[in-house]
């Protein structure tokens, strides 16, 4: 037997998956709180120990595969020459690369954005502005700025290529770590990530794993080879689109509700579905993935019921009222590791999600506005068309553990009220109730046809 368990050291949980590679199966899961504060390898030995008591015939592991996302995972500042573009063009590829992003700039940075940045705990700076043969006089400053600031960690450089040598004076006398990549956005509109991807994805592996104290469970794992976040991108992208000859599920998104964030991922082009609607804005990339800090079913509890007022809350917890509302969220907030030990909290658990679910989707998806002109109506869609999309995946702890997940789920949907909104009109609904998307990201780097398989077995 041939056993590779795949690791995902999570901001809350350490998950581990056990796959026999020769019968292509799942063995078994297993997980436990993530130790960061102390020594994560703590809370993966808890897993570990689980995991074999259950399953006392596994066999030996002959391969350990990890991705992580503990002590706040990868975080990343993106900056670029105009909000919509460029600097929307870096945010993109930060986000596709795993990271949080809480700081983007554009334009020249002021000395309150500089400060900021400083104040910031950030691993990366994803520097770009200015499309090839475009404005360099921008970028140029920034550039300046951020090498004269000394802010001790890696800067990637991906804006207009005119812009390189001069960049590379700069930074290469500072003692700042740069590196100078492809740029995000070579034509008007176009995006080109791939390349700040890679090198997002290898400053991970070498070092911020190691300044977050995390390396040194790579003695017992193995390496840890991307965050959490870009491995379940990458199941999802390998689940639509297929492998040689296993086929995919197509278009489809998954939807994370986490503790401290609600990360939407999806799969297609999301070109407009209607003849007399335009394209316009930057392109969306074919697998893209949101992010929302502030939607969050623990540490991120208290900002979520900031979005909603009492009366609106009730739309989604019949019960509410103000100082209940208040006490739950106290109780979530001080207390990560809480789960509901009643029906009422159970039902308040279930509202928190409901929240995440449509707050989220409206902030990925695609909008259609209606422009009156002389010659009649004029459509033009923002973001992606995902009202044909056909599978919405759950994962996160609330969707997996809820006895009518496809409840929760259903707050992704078209709604009356948000009709200028894309959203999916009649999807089917699975869950990850193994909790293996993250797993499978990682499995895909080298058995992508088995990973495939057992994603389409397992997602009920």
């Amino acid at each position: 037997m041939s056993v590779h368990l795949l690791v995902d050291f999570g901001s809350t949980y350490t998950k581990l998956t056990a796959v026999d590679i020769e019968a292509e199966t799942i063995i078994g899961t297993a997980r436990a709180m993530t130790t960061v504060k102390t020594d994560v390898l703590e809370g993966f030995n808890v897993a570990l120990s689980k995991l074999e008591n259950a399953h006392p015939d596994m066999g030996d592991i002959t391969a350990i595969s990890a991705c992580s996302s503990a002590a706040g995972g990868l975080k990343m500042a993106a900056i670029g020459l105009v909000e919509e573009l460029t600097a929307e063009a870096a945010k993109r590829a930060c986000l596709g690369a795993g990271a949080l992003v809480n700081h983007v700039y554009s334009h020249h940075l002021s000395k309150k954005e500089i400060k900021a940045l400083k104040n910031a705990q950030i691993d990366i700076i994803l520097l770009a502005g200015g499309t090839d043969g475009g404005n360099t006089e921008c970028i140029l400053h920034n550039a300046k700025k951020l090498s004269e600031a000394d802010l001790g960690i890696p800067i990637i450089v991906a804006g207009n290529k005119d812009a390189a040598d001069e960049i590379e004076d700069i930074l290469s006398g500072s003692g700042t770590e740069y590196y100078i990549v492809d740029n995000v956005m070579p034509k008007l509109k176009k995006l080109s990530v791939k390349a700040a991807k890679d090198v997002i994805r290898q400053i991970f592996i070498t070092k911020i794993i190691e300044a977050k104290g995390i390396k040194k469970a790579e003695e017992k794992t193995g390496e840890i080879i991307m965050p959490t976040p870009e491995s379940v991108l990458m199941a999802a992208e390998l689940l639509a689109k297929g492998y040689e000859d296993e086929e995919g599920y197509g278009e489809l998104m998954v939807i994370d509700v986490g503790g401290a964030t609600t990360d939407v991922h999806t799969i297609g082009e999301g070109y407009p579905k209607r003849a007399e609607v335009i394209l316009k804005g930057l392109q969306e990339p074919f697998a893209k993935r949101t992010v929302e800090g502030d939607l969050g079913m623990r540490y991120s509890a208290n900002a979520l019921v900031s979005l909603v007022s009492p009366y609106e809350f009730k739309q989604y917890y019949k019960d509410a009222d103000e100082d209940k509302i208040q006490a739950s969220v106290k109780k979530r907030s001080d207390h990560v590791e809480y789960l509901p030990d009643s029906e009422e909290e159970e039902a308040f658990d279930e509202a928190l999600a409901r929240i995440c679910c449509d707050f989220s989707m409206s902030r990925h998806v695609g909008t259609v506005e209606v422009v009156y002109t002389p010659l009649g109506n004029m459509y033009y869609q923002t973001g992606k068309d995902l009202t044909e999309i056909k599978y919405v995946i759950g994962t996160g702890g609330v969707l997996i553990n809820h006895k009518d997940a496809k409840k929760i789920l259903e707050e992704v949907n078209k709604k009356s009220n948000k009709k200028l909104e894309l959203r999916p009109q009649a999807p089917t609904f699975l869950i990850d109730e193994m909790y293996i998307l993250a797993a499978m990201g990682i499995l895909s780097q080298k058995h992508p046809k088995l990973a495939l398989k057992l994603m389409k077995r397992h997602l009920k």
